[in-house]
């Protein structure tokens, strides 16, 4: 059976698409910019590992000019001269560099010819050696630390790789039996419908003979490690309830590498994430929670940097001096401090913090987002980071010194192209509780007396944030001479607990007000937004405040809603994560009323009102909000006769990945809002609501 449009249809916008794309190369009013088909040329910088001794750097490039989804290459920069050699080929690929405590191996994961796995190189790219291969699984294990760590002398290499589970043989059969509560792969995996069912496991593998011994055994999955600076014992993450697929809880544990017992050094109700010894080996520190009520996709709770002593004892929160979501956290080289990100008002930055009190410092407070980082044993800093005009490069901070920029990877993509502005504003919200931010990013070829569409485009999350970085589909638009507007709508990241804990049992309630309150004071500040040519777009829980604006306001023109929740009910029982509605209403939707609340809040119940014309988007492998969720909402609005679209895109999960479909996905969208939006001279005026 054919979904979708008519293939007549399908060559018309495809025909549209085409003819934007040309019209890109030259955006009206003479100011040029990027195009979507730029997209295949940006690169950016995606990790950052100094050496011990401050004097090179392992860093990976993500590319994407292949077909497919974008991939990494690996580049080591001597940095007394500032030059790069890529490690293989460029045809090769690597990500994840780790130096050896000496520094004389370079540990990473790539491909490298016909063999996949784990590689060694010398520091000057050199001898570069296969050493085992590594296994992933496609189960929904959110926020796991390191995959490999070495040992303190450097002869070995404990990594991380999986192994088939008790369920596996019988829930790949024909039939496929299922027996697991979480039966369902991971949001972004995109090519399978189902939990591959492997287990992580810890193995060790010697650097001179290439032997690999397995340390841990069984159906949990153990992740997350490292090793001890005295070489006996190996941190591990893992939820051992015996409910695990139900009750996600990470905890803590130390694995003895002499006879592979395991320790335990927490038992909380909340989560431990990203253990590391202090330098000494008589401190840890963790990323951790304090509430029960988690959930396996995303916390509403902001996460925070403790140190506790190596048997688990005297467990401080030493994070909760910074009231914002925290980052996996780093000790300094002298063990006194520790770095970690930390989100706020839409930049990530990087902070330093004592662990015996003290006042946090900002190592890294400009506008944008730090990404890798890492501190050589001299103190010197390396650090991928996205500025509002690109994205993120490889820096370094030596000292007392300015930041120095290392790498300008898109020289020659950005040469004779303007970067549009991005400017922030708040304001009050609608029940005058909180003042909101959002990000105006501002069109292309103004002049003093140029009118311009807007489109509202809302992060997912909904614990999440926008921001003035570098975003591209945004510079495309505003290259289109069109402005974008995001909003960090309550319940959103980088303003404190309150402000994330204020969507609490309110889906689709006073947050999606936050939004519409947030154009309205866009459209009478700035008077050069067009009102008659608005649009609406979001991916995730932005695609749901999609579906249910268009049900709740006429005042956009044309709505993309891209991996959207159109119902709450039947998502809450075929999303993999299905704690996640538990969380955020503080219990089970089948406990009190609560199944009547999310219907009322599900934008399928009000469908009657939606009169917005709607493309939806969605990847057919999205095990995160099924692509169900579009196909009802699809259907719906055709009954109710509002026009629709349906553009699904194989191998993709949760939002999409391929390059491909990403450009197109762009082209697809600027031809939707053309389509919808009047022509110069026919507005009328029909939208006042703003």
């Amino acid at each position: 059976m054919r979904l979708g449009l008519p293939s007549k249809a399908i060559r018309l916008l495809l025909n549209i698409a085409a003819a934007l794309t040309l019209l890109l190369v030259t955006p009206p009013g003479g100011a040029q910019g990027l195009v979507s088909s730029d997209l295949s040329r940006l690169r950016s910088v995606a990790s950052a590992e100094l050496s011990p001794d401050g004097h090179r750097i392992a860093y990976s490039v993500t590319m994407r000019d292949r077909p497919g989804r974008p991939y990494g290459q690996l580049w080591i920069m001597d940095l007394a001269n500032q030059k790069s050699i890529r490690v293989g080929s460029e045809k090769d690929s690597g990500g994840g560099p780790l130096w050896s405590p000496d520094g004389k191996w370079l540990v990473f994961e790539g491909h490298q010819g016909e063999k996949g796995g784990l590689f060694v190189a010398r520091p000057d790219g050199s001898e570069l050696t296969y050493l085992a291969s590594r296994e992933g699984t496609n189960s929904p294990l959110p926020g796991t630390g390191k995959d490999f760590t070495w040992s303190p002398d450097g002869k070995q290499l404990a990594f991380v790789s999986a192994t088939p589970g008790t369920e596996a043989a019988e829930a790949s059969g024909d039939p496929m039996v299922i027996t697991r509560y979480l039966y369902k792969p991971d949001a972004g995996e995109g090519l399978t419908r189902f939990n591959d069912n492997q287990r992580l496991h810890i193995f060790v593998v010697d650097i001179s003979t290439k032997q690999v011994r397995q340390l841990t055994r069984g159906n949990t999955d153990e992740h997350s490690i490292d090793w001890s600076p005295d070489g006996k014992e190996i941190l591990l993450v893992s939820n051992r309830e015996p409910n695990q697929d139900e009750f996600f809880n990470y905890d803590i544990f130390a694995l003895k590498v002499a006879d592979n017992s395991i320790r335990r050094l927490t038992a909380t109700e909340s989560n431990e994430y990203d253990p590391l010894w202090s330098p000494d080996g008589k401190r840890i520190v963790f990323r951790g929670t304090r509430r029960g009520l988690t959930d396996r996709e995303t916390t509403m709770e902001d996460s925070h940097v403790w140190v506790m002593n190596a048997d688990g004892s005297d467990r401080q929160e030493i994070g909760a001096v910074l009231d914002n979501r925290q980052g996996a956290p780093r000790w300094t080289p002298d063990g006194r401090a520790v770095y970690f990100t930390i989100q706020e008002r839409g930049s990530i930055r990087l902070v330093r913090l004592p662990v015996l009190g003290g006042q946090p410092e900002y190592v890294v407070k400009d506008t944008g987002g730090v990404g890798a980082w890492s501190v050589a044993r001299e103190g010197s800093l390396a650090y991928s980071f996205a500025t509002p005009q690109d994205a993120a490069e490889l820096y370094l901070q030596a000292g007392s010194a300015a930041p120095q920029k290392l790498t300008d990877l898109n020289a020659q993509l950005f040469a004779g192209k303007q970067i549009a502005e991005v400017e922030s504003f708040t304001f009050i919200s609608n029940d005058n509780k909180f003042e909101v931010q959002a990000f105006l990013t501002k069109p292309l070829g103004m002049t003093a007396t140029s009118k311009h569409p807007l489109i509202v485009n809302i992060h997912g999350g909904p614990h999440g944030q926008n921001g003035p970085v570098f975003n591209f589909k945004n510079q495309v638009y505003a290259a289109h001479r069109w402005a974008t507007l995001q909003v960090n709508y309550r319940g959103s990241t980088g303003y404190g607990q309150k402000f994330a804990d204020a969507v609490f049992g309110d889906q689709d309630g006073n947050e999606g007000q936050d939004v519409l309150y947030a154009v309205s004071a866009a459209v009478r500040r700035y008077l050069w937004i067009d009102r008659e040519r608005l649009g609406i777009e979001g991916v995730s829980y932005g695609g749901q405040l999609t579906d249910w604006l268009i049900t709740q306001t006429n005042e956009f023109k044309a709505a993309v809603p891209i991996a959207g929740i159109a119902n709450l009910v039947s998502y809450n029982y075929m999303t993999y994560y299905n704690q996640y509605e538990e969380m955020e209403f503080g219990q089970f939707l089948h406990q009190g009323n609560l199944m009547d609340v999310a219907w009322e809040r599900s934008a399928l119940k009000h469908v009657a009102a939606a009169h917005t014309p709607t493309m939806l988007i969605h990847g057919e492998n999205d095990n995160d909000v099924p692509i169900a969720e579009a196909e009802q909402f699809f259907i719906a609005l055709k009954d109710v006769g509002t026009e629709a679209v349906f553009v699904r895109y194989p191998r993709e999960g949760h939002g999409l990945s391929e390059v491909k479909h990403n450009i197109d996905s762009t082209d697809r969208s600027i031809a939707w809002y053309e389509k919808h939006f009047p022509k110069p001279g026919m507005e009328g005026v029909t939208n006042v609501q703003p």
